[in-house]
């Protein structure tokens, strides 16, 4: 298979944006760092990386944690879906997803949004966080309340 000359021109305009990107990230010191953002940059909604270009373009970078804080209120008081941050040891396959989903729908009596993390060190088991709370069925926990409880158990002697 041949390149076209399409072909050619695109190859030529990436490997110049990726020059722009390498030679920016190196002065900084964050090469690798930059890959992988770059990587999650394809995640990003049209609308995500609009807003983000404006306030870029207006000098409001530093505004950014500020602006999560105020998307989170105002979904919080505008939407009735409710965000479950769910955390596993290891990703979820879609039929606990949909299991997951169902039984945190039924006990919040709303509509959820997953937000799924993978956090090696919980070696199994799950955690959810909604509305501020947690309920933690970790492994990493039940180990932390077994040895709670051995530590605070006192051994007597049958003399």
């Amino acid at each position: 298979m041949t390149a076209t000359p399409n072909d050619n021109a695109r190859s030529e305009k990436s490997e110049k944006y990726a020059r722009a990107l390498v030679e920016a990230a190196r002065q900084e010191g964050r090469a690798n760092k930059d890959l992988v953002q770059w990587k999650h940059a394809m995640k990003f909604s049209f609308e995500v990386l609009e807003i983000l270009s404006a306030m870029r373009n207006e000098d409001d970078l530093d505004l950014v944690s500020d602006v999560e804080r105020a998307y989170n209120e105002l979904l919080e008081s505008e939407d009735e879906t409710v965000s479950v941050t769910v955390t596993t040891a290891v990703p979820m396959d879609d039929d606990l997803r949909a299991k997951v989903r169902a039984k945190a729908e039924k006990e919040l009596d709303a509509p959820i949004y997953l937000v799924e993390r993978v956090e090696p060190s919980i070696i199994g088991g799950i955690i959810l966080e909604a509305h501020g709370k947690r309920f933690d069925a970790s492994v990493k926990a039940q180990l932390a309340n077994i040895r709670k409880t051995l530590t605070s158990t006192s051994i007597g002697s049958d003399d």
